[in-house]
């Protein structure tokens, strides 16, 4: 054999043999995700429903490095009191920031690496190219074209990884503004402790303490003084007067690239670099990168899909990823973590942040105790936790949703907190005023009563008396599920009956949910298409309110009289042309139904309850064939991601079940988008397999047992069975 011959011998042998591992071994899931998806902007009336006259809220996502709901999320800053701190369509980057949720708050102890001496303390960012720039699960990179610095980040729990490769190895600076944040800052402090080590904090709400060690000696730290007049931030509490100044560390001149290896701690600069030896000191980037890719890998590989497009793969493994990403870590790797009274204990779980639980109490939350019950039972221990400090079991923006939280996990199987703890401050911000406001008026009247104004306006702030009204009804009967689980047989009752006070806001001359005076009167010159943000609804209409009683929905589709009057009604939901007004945080609409925000996620499926599951269907569809790749990027979504909420619903509807009722421990089945999908919940996967290539469900079986209308036990999904949705 010649050697030509030879190497084309080899040549096919490798071809063969990668091919066989391609077919044998698919992509991990990280393969498929993309961070940068949801950091666009809508500019298209087409997409918005409106003609902007500012920029609109986008999904507000980070596209930086963090681990599943960790302490801290390594992001680049490229517009302060902004959403995430980062907007794809911007051309500067003003450093790397540790925390980013999505709600214009945090973006804490920003750093920007530097070089030589041209900056100021009002002018160092840098532009950046997004043909200069990439995104994994666990590792983010951009090229800083100003100071010729190659910026790669990764990041554990509770540390961060920097690694700064300069084109000229001279001068290396890292300029920390202290002073900015997504929020106000009251308080700042960094110092030098040796050759290698900077510590300190910054405080807004929270004081977030830092202990970072350098690969270079540190030669000194400096200080810039603006020369711009201090502004207070929006919101923002006690920033310090004067001038504000901002530190440069400069290193020593050395070949390699600039290492920073930093803890984080709520708790002391002690617990910081404690955290640090523990997760991160003695490791190399590259072992830190491998590691978060490992450890995404392991959580979204819980999930397998097969068939559907590399697209379709690609929205569902970047929607998943994006649901684990809040809420966020705050007890330190020994356990320390400090209360919402300011103390410092140690409790033996995991404290997080509160979920953003208006938004996602509907369907991210049952997918984070799906996938991670070990964190979502410690979420809840923490609400707990705070709960017995305030008096109310804590709630966030609006309703009291973390009563559906907690009720649906105890049905669902996860009680690793204190339940009874739970139930009792329930029970107490249902019955008494505090965390429910108004809730003396609406357990009197059965409904809370609007106030008169004449002509409201979009931005009124009033009681938004309407949602609050149907949210508490819905409240009530997932305090009742539990009541009754725990043997509670009176307080059961009496919140029974109040889960239909929804019924109480329904007017039927108009056939909308509507708000309603103290006399009893309706809300009048009632014009069912104008948005509001607090009054009769929370950012919404009276379209995107009406259908919304998960708790009886018969009783609500009764409401119109019958059937083909409430499939009636859906119908103009999506057919009636939303009237151009422009709203800040809604935008993707269907007629009147609005994707870009969450009150009416689970109108489309009021469909089933009137006969037309295909009807519900065709909509479902286009939501996820059009809502989540939007704008000329294709990186833009129809609103705010909400801490995972919009990339929950995907989710789940991708894989062909829906929370209808977070609250009851079943989910409704929708036709996938792929043709198998596989959960590995318990000892033995569940399979999801889709018969059929049409809309319209045939039959529902599992393990060939059929299954009577279309809702599925949670049970049933950790058992590994086979759900088998056939379809025409």
């Amino acid at each position: 054999m010649n050697r030509n011959t030879l190497l084309i011998a080899l040549f096919l042998l490798v071809t063969a043999y990668a091919q066989a591992q391609k077919m044998v071994s698919p992509k991990p899931a990280t393969a498929y995700v993309n961070p940068l998806l949801g950091t666009a902007t809508l500019w298209d009336p087409k997409d918005l429903g409106f003609v902007p006259t500012h920029r609109s809220w986008g999904a507000e996502v980070f596209p930086g490095s963090s681990l599943p709901n960790a302490m801290v999320q390594l992001t680049p800053v490229t517009q302060f009191h902004s959403g995430s701190g980062y907007q794809y369509e911007d051309t500067v980057i003003y450093g790397f920031a540790h925390t980013s949720k999505g709600h214009w708050n945090l973006c804490n102890i920003p750093l920007m690496p530097a070089s030589g001496s041209s900056f100021t303390a009002d002018d160092y960012k840098s532009s950046f190219s997004h043909k200069k720039e990439s995104a994994h699960p666990g590792y983010y990179q951009v090229y800083l074209p100003r100071y010729g610095i190659n910026a790669e980040l990764t990041s554990t729990l509770r540390c961060a990884f920097h690694r700064y490769t300069y084109k000229s190895n001279i001068n290396k600076k890292l300029i920390a503004d202290l002073s900015m944040a997504n929020e106000g800052v009251r308080a700042w402090k960094i110092d030098q402790e040796g050759n290698n080590v900077l510590t300190g904090f910054q405080q807004t709400g929270e004081k977030m303490y830092f202990y970072a060690v350098s690969n270079h000696k540190i030669t000194g730290i400096d200080t810039l003084t603006s020369t711009a007049p201090v502004t207070q931030v929006s919101g923002g509490r006690g920033r310090p007067s004067g001038p504000k100044k901002t530190p440069v560390v400069s290193f020593a001149d050395e070949e390699k690239p600039l290492e920073l290896q930093i803890g984080f701690s709520y708790v002391s600069v002690e617990n910081a670099k404690s955290n640090l030896q523990k997760e991160m000191l003695g490791k190399t980037f590259t072992q830190v990168r491998t590691e978060a890719t490992i450890t995404w890998n392991n959580l979204l590989g819980k999930i397998e899909v097969a068939g559907g497009t590399d697209r379709q793969k690609g929205l569902f493994y970047s929607c998943l990823y994006r649901s684990f990403l809040w809420p966020a870590l705050r007890s330190d790797a020994n356990g320390d973590f400090t209360d919402m009274s300011g103390k410092v204990v140690n409790k033996g779980f995991n404290y997080y942040t509160e979920p953003s639980i208006w938004d996602d109490y509907r369907n991210k939350d049952v997918l984070l105790g799906m996938l991670s019950p070990k964190v979502l039972n410690d979420v809840i221990q923490s609400l707990v936790d705070k709960g017995k400090i305030t008096g109310f079991m804590p709630t966030f923006f609006h309703g009291d949703h973390a009563s559906v939280i907690i009720a649906g996990s105890y049905l669902r199987g996860l009680k690793g907190y204190d339940v009874k703890g739970a139930y009792d401050l329930m029970l107490k911000n249902a019955t008494v005023e505090g965390t429910r406001k108004y809730v003396d008026e609406y357990n009197t009247k059965g409904y809370i009563a609007e106030d008169p104004v004449e002509k409201p306006t979009l931005g009124e702030v009033h009681k938004a008396a309407v949602t609050k009204t149907l949210e508490y009804a819905y409240d009530d009967y997932a305090t009742a599920l539990l009541a009754k689980e725990l043997g509670d047989k009176k307080d059961y009752d009496m919140l029974m009956k109040r889960t239909s006070n929804y019924k109480n806001v329904f007017n039927p001359k108009t056939g909308f949910m509507q708000g309603r005076l103290a006399d009893g009167s309706w809300v009048k010159n009632f014009d069912p298409g104008f948005v509001y943000y607090e009054y009769m609804y929370r950012e919404a209409n009276a379209w995107e309110s009406t259908f919304f009683a998960p708790q009886d929905p018969q009783g609500l589709i009764s409401l119109f009289g019958s059937k083909a009057l409430a499939e009636k009604k859906l119908d103009a939901i999506y057919t009636t042309p939303y009237d151009g007004r422009e709203a800040a945080n809604m935008s993707g609409f269907i007629g009147n139904y609005c994707q870009g925000n969450q009150p009416d996620h689970s109108t489309t499926y009021y469909y089933y309850f009137v006969d037309k599951q295909p009807k519900a269907q065709m909509y479902l569809d286009s939501i996820m064939n059009h809502y989540y790749d939007m704008g000329k990027d294709k990186l833009a979504y129809a609103g705010m991601d909400d801490a995972g909420e919009m990339s929950s619903w995907f989710v789940f509807n991708a894989m062909g079940f829906y929370t209808f009722s977070p609250a009851d421990p079943n989910y409704i089945v929708s036709v996938p988008l792929f043709d198998k999908v596989t959960l590995k919940l318990g000892t033995k996967p569940t399979t999801i397999i889709k018969k059929g290539r049409g809309r319209k469900i045939t039959g529902i079986s599992w393990d060939d047992k059929k299954v009577n209308g279309y809702f599925i036990a949670d049970k049933d999904l950790k058992q590994g069975k086979t759900l088998t949705i056939t379809t025409q």
